[in-house]
């Protein structure tokens, strides 16, 4: 189940890159060459964050639990 929720990105110009961190996940970093560039990737790190912390937590929970949507 997907959940839509935003993000904050944190962007800066770091001499020729653009650089930038989710703020609501550690470890969610990136960079590129370009502003555009630099968002795309983070958007790509977030995806792969969120599918690797929901893997770690269905193994985590075994065979019975129950999912609750919750907002932050």
């Amino acid at each position: 189940m997907a959940i839509n929720q935003f993000c904050t990105a944190l962007i800066q110009r770091d001499g020729p890159w653009w650089v930038g961190w989710i703020e609501e996940i550690p470890g969610v970093n990136s960079q590129g060459a370009t502003r555009e560039e630099l968002l795309e990737n983070l958007h790509s790190a977030l995806q792969e964050a969120l599918e690797m912390n929901r893997a770690e937590a269905l193994a985590a929970a075994g065979e019975h639990y129950v999912e609750e949507c919750i907002q932050a």
